[in-house]
């Protein structure tokens, strides 16, 4: 466990409040993208090229931006969300069970030690889960996807350490959807916008998401399904009302602005063929609640 760094804030209490430090990776050009990654014949030149031109939004939109080295064959290490959880006091690296990113966690660590992130713990097998099968409601609950990527196991496990303290995990599973090579995380159909907002691909979403997000009062945005492929439903808030967006989706756009959201869209023709969009990308480390 690393020493705390005092004279720095780290937590994220949820996923709308302003996103004030996020930490990307520069992605590898050298690994087997499609052979172990299941990526979509990525062009690696416009790979990087779309990653610096997404980093430069964010750091217009305000965000200071910490980037960590690429990672020579870990194809889809530029999706920093996953290897662990930023919490409201610190990080919980994860056990992953997509073999190509089992090294994942280790490197991260590195990154976070370096600039000081305090790790508050980490899973061991037999539990392992991916940092996009939770959701952030706020500082007390946190939503928890079971699937190809998160187990039971790796559930328990979390919801051992949130409730010691005192934070609720409600617990959802998943749909085989396309299979366990295709990348279904929680946040593949659901992606919070403001604390009443939050956007849905409603066709692959557990029917008790639904209903928990209709009690808590919180509006649906439904993606279209001729935009769900193309990542209409990833969509990374940098504060209550201001979002960032892959290219391609415009249906999914507009009904954003028609609902009073500021969008940004940046462009992402290569860079979401590992079934990842702007939340994938960042591994958020401080949001001002």
């Amino acid at each position: 466990m690393s020493t705390p760094d005092t004279s720095t804030q780290w937590g994220t209490p949820d996923m709308v409040s302003q996103l004030s430090r996020v930490l990307v990776r520069t992605p590898t050009t050298k690994g087997k993208f499609v052979e172990e990654g299941y990526w979509r014949m990525p062009d690696t030149t416009a790979l990087v090229t779309e990653h610096e031109s997404f980093t430069a939004l964010l750091e217009q939109l305000g965000c200071q931006v910490d980037i960590a080295p690429a990672v020579d064959g870990l194809v889809d290490s530029v999706y920093m969300h996953d290897p662990m959880i930023m919490t409201p006091h610190g990080a919980i690296l994860l056990h992953m069970a997509k073999p190509v990113r089992s090294p994942e966690p280790a490197e991260f660590r590195k990154d976070l030690e370096r600039i000081g992130v305090p790790i508050l713990g980490e899973l061991s097998a037999p539990a392992f889960a991916d940092g996009g099968d939770k959701v952030w409601l706020d500082a007390k609950t946190l939503l928890i996807g079971i699937g190809y990527r998160t187990n039971e196991a790796g559930e328990k496990q979390l919801r051992e350490i949130f409730a010691a303290e005192g934070i609720e995990a409600l617990s959802f599973h998943m749909p085989h959807a396309m299979g366990p090579e295709y990348c279904l995380h929680l946040m593949s159909v659901v992606s919070p916008i403001r604390n009443d907002l939050a956007v849905v691909y409603e066709r692959e979403a557990p029917v008790t998401l639904l209903q928990e997000l209709a009690k808590r009062g919180i509006k649906t945005i439904s993606v279209p399904d001729e935009e769900y492929m193309s990542l209409a439903c990833n969509v990374l808030a940098v504060r209550p009302g201001v979002a960032v967006m892959p290219s391609g989706n415009p249906i999914t756009a507009q009904l954003l602005r028609d609902a009073g959201v500021e969008v940004h869209i940046y462009k992402a023709d290569v860079i979401n063929r590992g079934e990842g969009g702007p939340t994938c990308l960042t591994r958020p480390l401080w949001r001002e609640a």
